[in-house]
C-alpha cells in the first residue's frame, strides 16, 4: 500500500488572504511545518489536520484526500 496524500492547504490558505506564517502562528506551528504541509513532504498529525480544518471551517477530507 503506497498511498499518497494530497491536500488543499496552500488553497485554502490564499483564499483567506492569510500567509505561511500567519497559518503557522494560529495553529501554533512553524513555518517551516506549514510549507512541508503544501509541499506534499509532510503528512499533518492527525489533530493538527483535525485542527487546520476546523480553522478553516471545512470537512478534514475536503482538505485532504487519499490517493494511489
Amino acid at each position: 500500500m503506497d498511498e499518497k496524500i494530497s491536500n488543499r492547504v496552500r488553497e485554502f490558505r490564499k483564499k483567506s488572504g492569510m500567509t505561511q506564517e500567519d497559518l503557522a502562528r494560529k495553529l501554533d506551528v512553524s513555518r517551516q511545518t506549514i510549507i512541508s504541509i503544501e509541499k506534499g513532504k509532510y503528512i499533518p498529525s492527525l489533530p493538527l489536520a483535525l485542527r487546520m480544518s476546523r480553522y478553516f471551517g471545512c470537512a478534514t477530507d475536503e482538505m485532504f484526500e487519499i490517493g494511489e
